[in-house]
């Protein structure tokens, strides 16, 4: 006879277990064509208003970071990861750029989970899972990071 187990909760969820497990093992890959138009495009919508970054026949011109922010990755999670239950809330963006990204490349991203940690407040125990994806040249260059916080809030 086999025994059902109920998904686990947040309140049993063990974050050290979950960080030897998942942390920083690729989980997923996927390439990326940058299109200078587009991400002219995206610059000028997000407010940008130097020229480097809003004319792609500028000289110097660069991708900006509201495009990179804008790729994302075939997966969140590893596919094994275990289901939390909870509230699931964006926790927002946030990309660093190594070195310049330039027009007309491709480039590969790849993600792993860099960090989860937990939170007790009022509202119960949130648990924070961030995604790196990485963006590599064709070179294999690292050029840019770009994380993806998700929170899981426990239910009420």
């Amino acid at each position: 006879m086999t025994l059902l187990r109920a998904p686990p909760t947040l309140a049993g969820m063990d974050i050290e277990e979950l960080k030897s497990r998942y942390l920083n093992l690729e989980f997923d890959r996927k390439e990326f064509r940058i299109d200078p138009a587009r991400a002219a495009t995206v610059a000028r919508l997000s407010g940008e208003t130097r020229a480097e970054c809003i004319d792609p026949n500028h000289p110097e011109f660069t991708v900006p970071h509201a495009y990179l922010a804008s790729l994302a990755s075939g997966r969140h999670l590893p596919i094994d990861f275990p289901k939390l239950g909870g509230l699931p809330i964006d926790g927002g963006k946030a990309v660093r750029c190594l070195k310049p990204v330039k027009p007309d490349q491709t480039l590969t991203g790849r993600t792993h989970l860099h960090d989860i940690y937990d939170k007790s407040g009022r509202s119960g125990r949130m648990i924070f899972l961030v995604s790196r994806m990485e963006l590599h040249d064709a070179d294999g260059e690292l050029l840019a990071t770009s994380d993806s916080k998700m929170i899981i809030r426990e239910r009420s």
